[in-house]
């Protein structure tokens, strides 16, 4: 039951803090003038839709990694570094692949790159999963608690 309660909450923070970081970038990216705020708003959906798949694989890999469904609790050091790396290891090539070859998204003059990859994006993958597991670890730690004094 813990393990389904740290893998729900760590797709829920990755939802929520991923919308925000999504919104919070929408400036460093160009869009067709007859997008139109529809369309850009699906382009926020969609993207978060696949950073919370990316989130879920990462999550995944963490608990591969370790054996451990309830790694971020237990064994989070491994945890994180190998969900970091699922996520960066997925997001550089996707970016390029995106932006380079599929032209399904562009930069903004403002992005900053690195070798043609929006720093950006590598960023996301590097500061959101060290704060969803802060999240989920605090949950799970309240949630024990409350467990505790049920019993």
């Amino acid at each position: 039951m813990r393990s389904a309660r740290q893998a729900a909450a760590w797709a829920a923070w990755s939802l929520a803090l991923n919308l925000l970081w999504e919104v919070a970038q929408l400036p460093y990216y160009s869009f067709a003038p007859d997008l139109g705020t529809a369309g850009i708003a699906w382009a926020v959906v969609h993207c978060t839709a696949g950073d919370v798949a990316i989130a879920l694989a990462s999550f995944g890999a963490g608990t591969l990694a370790t054996g451990d469904l309830e790694w971020p609790v237990r064994r989070s050091a491994l945890g994180l570094a190998v969900a970091l790396g699922a996520g960066l290891a997925w997001t550089v090539p996707s970016e390029w692949l995106n932006v380079h070859v599929r032209g399904a998204w562009a930069y903004a003059p403002s992005m900053p790159t690195l070798a043609g990859i929006g720093v950006l994006p590598i960023l996301q993958w590097i500061v959101l999963p060290p704060l969803v597991l802060l999240a989920v670890r605090r949950g799970e730690t309240a949630a024990r608690r409350h467990d505790a004094r049920s019993d």
